[in-house]
C-alpha cells in the first residue's frame, strides 16, 4: 500500500518502450486474471503484480518483439522478484528470534 504509485507507473509506463494499446491492456488483464484464477483454484499463492507485469511484457513482445521491452526495467523487476523471498525469510526469522529473546 505504501509504494502503489511507483508500481502503477512502472507497470503501466516503463515495461515497454511504447504506450500500450487498448488491446494490449485488455489481453494482459485477461491473461493475468485467468492465471490468478487458475492458481487460486489450485490453492497456489501468486502475486497479482507479477502476473500483470508479465502479461504486459508478453503483449509488448507480441507487438514488436523483444526490442519493445525496456531492458533496465525488466532486469530490475526480475532482480526484485528473485531477492524478495530470501530477504523476507531473513527479516522475519530475525524478528522472530529478537521477539522470542525479548519476551523470554
Amino acid at each position: 500500500m505504501v509504494g502503489w504509485k511507483r508500481i502503477v507507473k512502472t507497470v503501466g509506463e516503463k515495461i515497454g518502450k511504447q504506450h500500450m494499446s487498448y488491446a494490449q491492456g485488455a489481453s494482459a488483464e485477461l491473461v493475468a486474471s485467468m492465471g490468478i484464477g487458475l492458481a487460486s483454484w489450485q490453492g497456489l499463492p501468486v502475486s497479482t503484480t507479477h502476473m500483470l507485469s508479465s502479461g504486459i511484457a508478453g503483449s509488448m513482445v507480441a507487438k514488436k518483439g523483444l526490442k519493445n521491452l525496456q531492458k533496465g526495467t525488466i532486469k530490475t523487476i526480475a532482480l526484485t522478484w528473485i531477492l524478495t523471498l530470501p530477504a523476507t525469510i531473513i527479516l522475519s526469522g530475525s524478528l522472530f528470534l529478537f521477539f522470542r529473546w525479548l519476551l523470554a
